[in-house]
């Protein structure tokens, strides 16, 4: 398998109410097709280091690498049209606008990559959609679905751009055990038959057994 992230000692600060340190020498790497938990009580930097690792965090001490590209240190134009073409976010709460439908909120990153026509990423969001049962709800605003829904669509946007890496911070956070339960079946599906690699904070030990491999994080650092 080709490695597609690794880490390098990677140290996180917060300085108020005054200096703590949240992660200390974080180093692993992550391969192609992977699917990694980052499991860790509340309080253990797990989401720290998921927006670390999306480059969405750019304060901190160590290396970067993600698909042979040294991140840290770039500008926040490069950062962000690198996480554009190359990851997936999926969060807790599935951040869609809810004046817009589903299929335009899916179509959004892919427009704002520009790289297809509109007509082409209309069918490509589509397709999305198809991928995770919710085109028959394409054209209905994102507020008026329920919230099992709203983060398939939300799943369905974070993999318009064909991204190399999905991350996820919590996505079943918010949802009951049935819909919860279908979103881990679909990045089972996205990481076996897709070859998506995704890395997955979650707080629910029996959804992290199912990734092929689990990092555990103990007052900010990571469980030998």
């Amino acid at each position: 398998m080709n490695e597609i992230l690794r880490t390098e000692k990677l140290n996180k600060f917060f300085y108020e109410p005054e200096p703590f340190q949240v992660l200390t020498d974080i180093s692993f790497a992550v391969n192609e097709g992977e699917f990694v938990a980052l499991i860790g009580k509340s309080g253990s930097g797990k989401s720290t280091l998921l927006y670390l690792l999306s480059t969405l965090d750019t304060d901190y001490e160590g290396r970067l690498i993600i698909k042979n590209n040294l991140l840290t240190g770039l500008s926040q134009d490069a950062l962000a049209k690198f996480r554009n073409d190359n990851i997936g976010f999926v969060f807790q709460f599935h951040f869609l606008l809810p004046e817009f439908t589903a299929l335009e909120n899916v179509m959004m990153p892919a427009l704002k990559q520009g790289k297809y026509k509109r007509s082409d990423i209309e069918e490509m969001a589509m397709e999305k959609l198809r991928q995770m049962e919710m085109q028959e709800y394409a054209k209905k605003p994102s507020a008026k679905l329920s919230g099992g829904q709203q983060q398939r669509v939300a799943i369905a946007r974070a993999l318009i751009n064909e991204p190399a890496i999905v991350m996820a911070d919590e996505p079943t956070g918010n949802l009951d055990s049935t819909n919860s339960e279908i979103v881990i079946e679909i990045f089972e599906d996205i990481c076996r038959n897709k070859g998506k690699t995704i890395i997955m904070v979650t707080h629910d030990n029996d959804f992290a057994q199912r990734a092929s491999r689990i990092l555990e994080l103990v007052d900010g650092r990571l469980k030998k």
